[in-house]
């Protein structure tokens, strides 16, 4: 399994952006996508994630409210809906895929990885 993050950029506080994850290879064997942030200094902090089929979510306590994650399986791609950004919401932000069932927070639960796409939010 492949995975390509975008959508990525510049945006001010209160702003909105929408992340994008296009999963390709061996799809039919992922069961749940996520979404997880790295900011500068710090260790990577889960955000959200998805499982494949049902359609049920989970997100970190930080963006609940603010952030929706869905899925388009025609386009086999996850995205992130981000509103009301923060500035602590600046962060490289990755996508992850996982093949076992079940959805997880954890880390080393998922078994694919896209290269990241870096958010900044600053006026």
């Amino acid at each position: 399994v492949q995975l390509q993050a975008s959508g990525g950029g510049l945006v001010q506080p209160g702003g909105s952006l929408r992340l994008s994850c296009a999963a390709s290879g061996r799809i039919f064997s992922i069961n749940a996508m996520g979404w997880y942030r790295q900011a500068p200094g710090k260790e990577r902090e889960f955000v959200a994630v998805i499982n494949w089929s049902v359609g049920s979510t989970y997100y970190g306590d930080s963006v609940k409210g603010r952030f929706t994650i869905f899925r388009v399986n025609a386009k086999n791609t996850v995205y992130l809906q981000m509103n009301s950004l923060k500035p602590e919401d600046t962060a490289v932000y990755y996508c992850a895929a996982r093949s076992r069932s079940g959805i997880t927070t954890i880390i080393s639960e998922f078994d694919y990885w896209g290269q990241g796409t870096e958010v900044t939010v600053s006026s």
